[in-house]
């Protein structure tokens, strides 16, 4: 898509220009749209290392040389990545002739550290992510293009070659800000793996990073090349060592110790209405009150519960309970139940109502979602 597209090899697969090309022409469309310099953007485009590839300068014992050897210079040749991977991973939407058609990859890959992980890969050409939340961490890098995001009340811009990182219970959304639409590459990590990276010897800490957007380059090509390996699963000990560098080296480098809960920057009066709605909201979840009714129990104007609520939690009521839904739906499709089941157990119309924000919640269909859990649970390797 865009740019980036390539021709098609014999086997079959696309190949495409390397990374180092596509961070550069992030970098002027972001130069463009912003006046600065500042980059990050994302790509489908998985560039495929060659071997012989010049070796890392930093020391051995280095934390930065846990990255992988040659992390900064391995961007020759691409390979993308909707035609080569194992099973465990779902493709949702699109066809490789479709310039602007949204194109996402769904993959977990099992036992990091006793838990599940879960990896995206995703070209978005047209479609704007709702509003929503994550429990975990999302950490991506962009590879093509420019997105576009709302975070912590301000927009922000990331082009290809940085990071965008997102922490738990923080609203955001995303979107392409060019024409030619953006790619990127994500892993969602959990507080306790990212917290034990911040320090090894310590009680985990809640690690904060005050900037989404964060330029450094030779750290994106390596969680680009911990991604693929975690992808493809050829190589469980590989995946494992390459993610744990990634995640150690990028809290040294960027963040700072938060608190204990998570970082929240908005008025104690507002967060104590939200947790209260939000609360109630879960318990009836199948059939939620009006806002009438939660406002006068809560001796509250509907006009002051909703402007409480988005202060404390990034979005109104109907659309926190939608991706709140949407939520509890992955963990039942987790446990093997069907879309229709999931969407009436969570209190959606229908399955199609699931679906449509599914979709802007979480980049799939709950069906490809599904398929890929029970792939990968199936028949990809454990760490």
């Amino acid at each position: 898509m865009g740019a980036a597209r390539g021709a098609v090899s014999r086997s079959g697969r696309s190949v495409v220009p390397g990374v180092e090309r596509a961070a550069d022409a992030g970098s002027r469309q972001l130069a463009k749209a912003q006046g600065s310099g500042r980059s990050a953007s994302r790509s489908e485009q998985v560039a495929e290392s060659r071997s012989g590839g010049r070796g890392d300068s930093r020391p051995e014992g280095s934390v930065d040389a846990g990255l992988g050897a040659g992390a900064e210079a391995q961007s020759a040749r691409g390979v993308v990545p909707w035609s080569d991977g194992p099973a465990g991973q779902v493709e949702s939407g699109g066809d490789e002739g479709a310039r602007f058609r949204d194109r996402t990859l769904w993959t977990r890959v099992d036992g990091i550290q006793g838990s599940p992980l879960d990896l995206l890969t995703a070209r978005i050409g047209r479609r704007h992510y709702a509003p929503h939340i994550h429990d975990e961490y999302a950490i991506g890098v962009t590879v093509d293009g420019l997105e576009t995001m709302r975070y912590r009340g301000e927009k922000v811009c990331s082009g290809a070659g940085s990071l965008v990182v997102v922490e738990p219970g923080e609203a955001h959304t995303g979107g392409p800000a060019c024409p030619e639409g953006f790619a990127y590459l994500c892993v969602y990590p959990g507080a306790e793996l990212l917290g034990a990276a911040m320090n090894s010897d310590e009680e985990p800490a809640w690690p904060h990073f005050r900037e989404p957007i964060i330029v450094d380059p030779q750290l994106g090509e390596a969680l680009r090349l911990a991604h693929r390996a975690l992808r493809l699963g050829q190589d469980p000990l590989e995946g494992e060592s390459r993610l744990l560098g990634v995640l150690s080296a990028l809290v040294r480098r960027h963040a700072g110790p938060g608190p204990e809960e998570a970082p929240r920057r908005r008025g104690a009066d507002a967060g104590r209405i939200a947790r209260v709605v939000a609360a109630r909201l879960s318990d009836e979840m199948l059939a939620p009150p009006t806002l009438t009714e939660v406002a006068g129990d809560l001796e509250l104007s509907r006009y002051q519960l909703l402007r409480a609520f988005r202060d404390a939690m990034g979005m109104p009521p109907y659309a926190w309970l939608a991706q709140h839904r949407v939520t509890r739906a992955r963990a039942l499709l987790d446990a093997g139940h069907r879309p229709a089941e999931a969407a009436t157990l969570v209190g959606f119309a229908d399955q199609a109502h699931l679906t449509r924000w599914f979709r802007r919640v979480v980049g799939v269909t709950p069906g490809a979602y599904r398929n890929s859990v029970q792939d990968s649970a199936a028949r990809r390797p454990a760490f």
